[in-house]
């Protein structure tokens, strides 16, 4: 597998949130089992991507696909459990991209720790770019008027983004460093605060800043 966040949207773990599906979404009268699952979470992620949108109803994501309300109702028992979905796929393919990253890149030189940390953020803002309302799910703009788990989660993941980065940071920190934690520490949360940033701005921007602007030069200036 490669690190192109475009992969097709199914049943691979490996697999990625899809690019934008087509203005209009073709349903089959019978779908096969987890078919209409699936085409849900699509339509999903391609509402997402309106920027500035209006707050996703039930009745448009119904609209949408072509079903009734209660066609929805049959395979999530709530909005809620459907952006459950598009987050579990989030969280599958980051950690599934980022563990791939850290043993390709393994390594006990100094430089290791940031080769690992620059590919981390480096697949993290183009998973984003790529899947603009994959962004909107990430930054909380989509979650504003839904259950308040649903952002505790995202709040988790990047605090699992986090950890990620101390620990490849720590790993290969200079022999010479009397804090080597901390330091870890404080990297990792400057990178992390970097990737949030850019995010943030991509989807307030109605996804004209693109969150990879200067990307190389950025992580650099930030890893040395």
């Amino acid at each position: 597998m490669t690190d192109d966040p475009t992969a097709p949207f199914g049943d691979d773990p490996e697999d990625t949130i899809p690019a934008p599906l087509p203005e209009s979404v073709v349903v089959r009268k019978r779908p096969k089992p987890g078919e209409r699952r699936i085409q849900i979470l699509q339509t999903l992620a391609a509402m997402l991507e309106q920027p500035a949108g209006d707050r996703i109803t039930t009745a448009a994501l119904a609209a949408r696909l072509q079903v009734s309300e209660a066609a929805l109702y049959r395979h999530f028992a709530s909005k809620a459990q459907m952006f459950e979905g598009l987050i579990e796929f989030i969280e599958q393919s980051v950690f599934t991209l980022a563990n791939q990253i850290v043993e390709r890149e393994l390594g006990q030189d100094a430089g290791a720790g940031a080769r690992q940390s620059a590919r981390i953020i480096a697949m993290l803002v183009h998973f984003s770019e790529k899947n603009p309302g994959m962004a909107r799910v990430m930054v909380g703009d989509a979650l504003v008027f839904e259950n308040e788990r649903l952002q505790q989660r995202m709040n988790q993941l990047f605090d699992k983004i986090d950890a990620t980065l101390k620990q490849c940071l720590r790993a290969s920190a200079a022999p010479a460093s009397p804090t080597p934690t901390v330091d870890a520490q404080v990297r990792a949360s400057v990178l992390t605060a970097f990737v949030v940033g850019r995010l943030q701005r991509f989807v307030r921007s109605g996804f004209k800043r693109l969150p990879s602007e200067h990307l190389d030069a950025s992580l650099a200036t930030m890893l040395g």
